[in-house]
């Protein structure tokens, strides 16, 4: 698709994945009308004592479109949204923190709100593409594939019951809808995730700091699907012009290691600390092998992806050594 001369919305456009999209169209469809829309950081907490929102302005500094304050459970707020006419919507908004227990706030932020957008997008012909999460397989075993889901916990359940909404929406309409499996996402902007940044990230900053890397034992056979944002871009490009609507996982298909992160790291950075193996407290609550099968995302949206974690970290590695400096050391 040209997105150039399109008006596209981006919810959830001062997080991690938002943001880098947004950025990417100003760079590369500078014709685009791009509309920003999030709720943005405050000193809000949840239970758990983590930020209700992970948005932040520096994910978005350099950014030149527009861009509105806003909570997508408001219905206020999102009438403000209907001051534009959206060819795409790209709706990254969610609760992502998988350790949040308050089932009314998840539902309600992640499934209610949806329904209310898929409205919108209907009403204004827009194509939908919408995060939703590996985490809605839970302890399948992997490969995870689509249609073996199995949450573990009320964030799972919550974007496995935004598919469900997405597939009854897809029945009645000719609009592309197109659901976006994230597995283990990492790379530039997911800095202000802070305790949910990837473990990239958090390896990377215990290694600058001279630490030695803590890692559970067993961490060579504890797998994850990890992918650069890079890839996720191309995937959600891709899902504007679907061969068909539905979910598909986006992941690279070739799990690694958390070890396979760390060696990497030190290889890259020229250290040799010795890493720490602690006992892991979430054995039985804890996936230990996740992997996409992306068999359908190549189908469908033509979807091949492209980097490594070798090549991703060494992408990743001069932010990753800014934000030590910057942000982590000051």
């Amino acid at each position: 698709m040209n997105f150039n001369n399109k008006t596209i919305l981006i919810t959830g456009g001062a997080g991690f994945i938002g943001s880098n999209l947004a950025h990417w169209f100003q760079e590369n469809a500078p014709k685009a009308k791009v509309v920003v829309f999030d709720r943005f950081r405050s000193t809000e907490t949840f239970d758990n004592g983590n930020l209700k929102s992970f948005g932040h302005y520096k994910n978005l500094q350099g950014f030149r479109g527009e861009i509105i304050t806003g909570d997508i459970n408001e219905p206020a707020d999102l009438e403000r949204l209907r001051d534009f006419r959206f060819d795409v919507i790209f709706h990254e908004a969610a609760i992502s923190d998988t350790t949040v227990g308050d089932q009314k706030i998840m539902m309600q932020t992640n499934l209610n709100a949806f329904k209310d957008l898929l409205k919108m997008a209907d009403e204004m012909g827009a194509a939908m593409v919408y995060a939703s999460s590996g985490a809605t397989y839970g302890n399948a075993p992997a490969p995870q594939t689509v249609g073996r889901e199995d949450p573990a916990n009320i964030y799972g359940f919550s974007k496995l019951a935004m598919d469900h909404l997405a597939y009854e929406w897809m029945k009645r309409s000719d609009l592309p809808i197109v659901g976006l499996r994230y597995f283990n996402v990492y790379g530039p902007r997911e800095f202000f995730k802070n305790k949910t940044a990837s473990m990239i990230l958090q390896f990377g900053h215990q290694i600058l700091a001279g630490k030695n890397p803590r890692l559970f034992e067993g961490s060579d056979k504890i797998l994850r699907d990890f992918i650069y944002i890079d890839d996720i871009i191309q995937a959600n490009l891709k899902a504007c012009n679907p061969k068909k609507s539905g979910v598909y996982n986006v992941g690279t298909g070739k799990a690694r290691s958390f070890q396979d992160i760390v060696d990497i790291l030190q290889e890259q950075l020229g250290t040799e600390l010795p890493c720490e193996y602690i006992p892991n407290p979430y054995i039985g609550q804890y996936q230990f092998f996740t992997e996409a099968d992306i068999a359908s995302t190549r189908e469908y949206l033509g979807y091949e992806p492209q980097v490594s974690l070798e090549e991703g970290i060494r992408r990743y590695l001069p932010e990753i050594v800014r934000l030590f400096n910057e942000e982590v050391r000051g």
